[in-house]
């Protein structure tokens, strides 16, 4: 056994009297085996990096599962091991950790900003199950980050960029303060290594003058609990410097301004003895009012307990006090990571489900994120915000993010409290469902069944991503018809200003990628997602217009393939397309989809820039509306002899008075005319009207004209009009 892993083990067996030995020596070898010759950026042996996480896994006392998976964590994504080999050498747990941790590299996505959400999303799955997957994933990019000075320069950044908007914000929602902190710090260093190094070099200027100011005021508390006859730990600690740069940079003061560079830490062995400390200190310094905050009687989110309070010290010089008792001082620096009951040789916890029901909340509600944009957004207020804590009229606490109004907390109660919400009382007073709440605000939310649900304006008063995916959810359930209806307008709005036909709308490769892309499970989702006009709705648009865009220039959609269009003083004729161009040879000859012209239609020919000839029926509205410079193009064009023997597309509108069994007689008798259809879309106006627009493939005007005969004498029916787009 190498003498490294030795030192390690002793480290275990301080907080864990009977490891597995096997277990975290098989995983050690493994994994030094496996990333046998690999070297890491800096030149190092890769093997350092896995050997590094298990470190700091086994600095937050964490079990032996944790720590093997610590050792494996980059075998599957980095050497040919698979998740099969782990899981049959190592056992189930210790598989499904490494395979949480490990990256999706080997998938392709459409965009760095994707792979982030769907590993982000991936590791939450995982968390929600076993947290010990983000604890190792959290040690992973500690150990990167302090080893980040041999990346390139753009790569820091990233990396830094990242771990401060993602990973330190993850560590303290789940109270690991002790990697929060440091991350922090090493993503300052690379994001703005000047404001780094400038408060570097403050602190360590006047380090002396604040130790000693520390040393006086420990002495005196000190000399103050013995009066008190119980023990108590005293310790200075320092402010760290990310939380010194948002303080100097977010309220504009240099460090000289800012005093409360430090704070004591007081931790004594019951939550007694905490409320008599903090008497003491308050006799015998100033309490500065508003800068008390009792964590112990409301615990964060991220189980944080604390007794918080400023005072001014001598001289006036103001710095922080912290109590706590022994278990909360464990929990304030390990978070979730100290509640893991390796001792009793079992990954369960009674308490567990409770700690970690913020996770299961929070992906019920990104589920339909798809959209990388709001998936950060949501991801950042739900886990990242500072927290408010308010009371429901019963006395039950409710956590919302800062800045929540009475409808984020009657959302948060359940989604039924907040559709029926018609207003709410803040503290017994009548209140706007706008305002902002406040820390120890009492709300009570004021529905009736009646409401009619929530109004769209909510939308941009609510704080927080469970209440806006609420109320998008209502609106997506009740109103999903009107949605479809109006996506389908806007698609063929889309189509019809690209002069294409409606069978081009969602061609089956098209809509599968839209649907893989954005994670929808059907066309008509595609449609409901754009007419609810969403931020969703509007990247679907900008893909459907690219596609709409490649099936307008693509050369399957004309009847010959390009060919430069060439004048000739002879009056020689051409056939494109069964078109007969006058006075032009060998050029390309399209029939334009504004009006699909057939066989026997009166036509005329129309010059475009770089297109050759577009023929459109002689009443096309484009053509009678055409500018006088326009006119100037338009050009002789006639149908060939044999045009009647190829196929083409005429669009039908059906207006009927709508009942039942409508749509099916008018197919029936397409189908006993022998006429395939390209495309349906049926509607039914608020008046009961039924509009039918029908795509259809016929051969010429004069099948067309019969075509419309008979769908005239359906029952109901009351006009069948050839479109004109």
């Amino acid at each position: 056994m190498d003498e490294q892993f030795k030192e390690l083990l002793e480290e275990i067996k301080k907080y864990n009297s009977n490891p597995d030995v096997a277990l975290l020596q098989g995983a050690y070898e493994e994994a030094k085996l496996a990333h046998q010759g690999q070297k890491r950026k800096s030149g190092e042996p890769y093997f350092t990096h896995p050997f590094e996480v298990a470190k700091i896994l086994v600095s937050l006392n964490m079990d032996c599962e944790s720590i093997a998976a610590g050792f494996l964590h980059d075998v599957v994504e980095d050497t040919p091991k698979s998740y099969e080999d782990i899981k049959e050498k190592f056992g189930d747990d210790v598989a499904m950790l490494v395979e949480g941790v490990t990256k999706l590299a080997k998938i392709p996505f459409s965009s760095k900003e994707q792979q982030q959400v769907e590993n982000l999303r991936k590791m939450f799955l995982a968390m929600a199950s076993d947290v010990r997957v983000i604890i190792i994933k959290l040690a992973d990019r500690l150990h990167n980050m302090r080893t980040l000075k041999s990346m390139p320069e753009e790569k820091q950044r990233e990396k830094a960029k990242e771990t401060l908007d993602v990973y330190a914000p993850l560590a303290h929602r789940l109270g690991i303060s002790k990697i929060k902190w440091e991350l922090e710090d090493l993503s300052l260093k690379y994001l703005d290594p000047v404001a780094f190094r400038e408060i570097y070099e403050s602190i360590n200027q006047k380090k002396s003058e604040r130790d000693q100011f520390i040393a006086n005021v420990i002495q005196e508390i000190e000399e103050k609990i013995k009066e008190l006859n119980f023990d108590a730990h005293i310790e200075g600690r320092a402010k760290h410097f990310y939380s010194i740069f948002r303080k100097m940079y977010g309220q504009n003061k240099s460090i000289d301004e800012i005093y409360d560079l430090f704070a004591v830490r007081i931790i004594v062995d019951s939550i007694t003895e905490c409320y008599a400390v903090l008497g003491l200190v308050h006799e015998m310094y100033k309490p500065i009012p508003g800068r008390f905050k009792d964590y112990i009687a409301m615990p964060k989110p991220n189980m944080y307990q604390s007794l918080h309070t400023t005072v001014l010290g001598p001289n006036g010089y103001p710095f922080e006090v912290q109590i706590r008792t022994w278990e909360m001082h464990k929990t304030a620096e390990y978070g979730i990571a100290a509640h893991w009951k390796y001792k009793e040789g079992t990954t369960s916890n009674s308490n567990m489900d409770s700690k970690l029901e913020w996770i299961r909340q929070m992906l019920d509600i990104q589920s339909g994120l798809s959209d990388t944009e709001e998936f950060m957004k949501s991801l950042k207020i739900d886990m990242f915000s500072d927290e408010v804590f308010v009371f429901t009229p019963k006395g039950k606490v409710i956590s919302l993010p800062a800045g929540a109004c009475p409808i984020d907390f009657a959302y948060s109660i359940h989604s039924a409290i907040g559709n029926k919400m018609v207003g709410a009382k803040i503290n017994g007073k009548i209140a706007t469902i706008d305002q902002v709440l406040q820390n120890g605000d009492i709300v009570e939310i004021l529905t009736v069944p009646t409401a009619k649900g929530p109004s769209r304006d909510w939308l941009k008063i609510v704080k927080t991503s469970a209440a806006r995916s609420k109320i998008n959810q209502w609106f997506k359930a009740n109103y999903r018809d009107e949605h479809i209806q109006k996506g389908k307008e806007l698609v063929d709005k889309e189509i019809r200003r690209r002069e294409l036909s409606n069978m081009n709308a969602f061609k089956e490769e098209f809509s599968e990628s839209v649907m893989k892309r954005f994670g929808i499970k059907s066309v008509d989702d595609i449609y409901a997602t754009i007419g609810f006009e969403g931020p969703l709705s509007q990247k679907i648009m900008r893909k459907l217009r690219e596609e709409l865009d490649k099936l307008a220039e693509s050369p399957k959609e004309e009847h010959i393939p390009p060919v430069e269009a060439e004048h000739t003083k002879k009056n020689r004729k051409s056939t494109n397309g069964g078109v007969i161009v006058k006075g032009i040879e060998n050029c390309l000859v399209r029939l334009s989809r504004c009006c699909n012209p057939l066989p026997g239609d009166e036509i005329i020919g129309y010059i475009t820039r770089g297109r050759g000839v577009s023929v459109h029926r002689a009443d096309c509205t484009n053509v009678l509306n055409a500018t006088e410079e326009e006119k100037k193009r338009i050009i002789e064009v006639a149908w060939e002899e044999d045009a009647q023997n190829a196929s083409y597309v005429a669009d039908l509108r059906v207006t009927a008075m709508d009942r039942d069994g409508l749509l099916f007689e008018t197919m029936a008798e397409l189908s006993n005319l022998k006429v395939s259809t390209a495309a349906v879309n049926a509607r039914v106006t608020k008046e009961n009207v039924c509009i039918i627009e029908i795509s259809v493939i016929i051969t010429h005007s004069e099948q067309l004209i019969n075509v419309m005969n008979k769908l005239k004498k359906i029952s109901g029916v009351f006009e069948v009009t050839r479109t004109n787009h």
